[in-house]
């Protein structure tokens, strides 16, 4: 009888690894989009505040700012140095916000202490206003920057990093008891009046909180430093001229 062949057996494709994504970012190596935040391992322990607070409300307000320098409610928590608080009395019959502290503030721990704040007390040796008089702060808790070669540049802060401050910006609100505010910028009168404030279009202009206090709108001094001489000292003519309206609720410089 003639051997019949038997079929060859199928072999089986050898099996296939799934490849990497494309766009992840090769093992250890951080994004060089965004400013990382560091391991939890790494984050050092919150610093104590190192604001100036006196008055008789300024220990209720003191134990309000050692809770936010644990704050991590947004990521800004974790990039920054430390968490920045406002400082002055409390109560103060007039209260200053800004938007975020800066560079220098982020590693000295205290508002305004950088070229805006700078800039803020020549206008407020201008005005004849003790800066010991006014209670200073910002909408936004941390230092939100990117990485320029060595440099750590300011970014705005989003309106979900604003919203996470609020509660403390309220909480300092209701302990310091203003009579009126001054909103320096866009980031501070959101904040404050709860809405989109068109700043150069309201600038010099008396709004109303939720709660009745008026807020005064006018510009962050940063957006000064950004102009060019002459226009700087014009701007700043016109800037004074905007604070000017709130003389009436400066007060003599509480007792520390």
């Amino acid at each position: 009888m003639p051997r019949t062949s038997s079929a060859p057996t199928a072999r089986r494709p050898a099996a296939r690894r799934p490849p990497a994504p494309v766009d992840a970012p090769a093992a250890g190596l951080p994004d060089a989009g965004q400013p990382q935040a560091p391991d939890r391992a790494d984050t050092p322990s919150p610093q104590p505040p190192q604001v100036r607070l006196y008055g008789k409300a300024a220990p209720a307000l003191r134990a309000v700012a050692e809770q936010a320098a644990a704050c991590r409610e947004c990521p800004l928590g974790a990039l920054g140095t430390q968490t920045v608080w406002g400082e002055g009395p409390a109560p103060a019959r007039l209260m200053l916000v800004g938007e975020q502290p800066g560079d220098q503030e982020d590693r000295i721990g205290r508002p305004f202490v950088g070229p805006a704040g700078k800039l803020l007390d020549r206008a407020l040796q201008s005005l004849g206003w003790p800066r010991d008089a006014l209670y200073v702060t910002n909408a936004v808790k941390h230092f939100k920057y990117e990485w320029r070669g060595t440099r750590r540049l300011h970014k705005t802060p989003a309106q979900r990093e604003a919203a996470a401050c609020l509660h403390w910006l309220e909480s300092e609100i209701e302990r310091v008891q203003p009579s009126a505010l001054i909103a320096l910028g866009a980031t501070a009168a959101r904040s404050l009046l709860h809405r989109s404030v068109p700043v150069m279009a309201e600038r010099g202009h008396w709004l109303q909180r939720p709660d009745g206090r008026p807020v005064l709108v006018t510009l962050h001094p940063s957006a000064l430093l950004r102009l060019r001489s002459p226009e700087r000292e014009a701007a700043f003519a016109q800037w004074l001229d905007d604070l000017r309206l709130a003389g009436a609720h400066v007060a003599a410089p509480a007792q520390r």
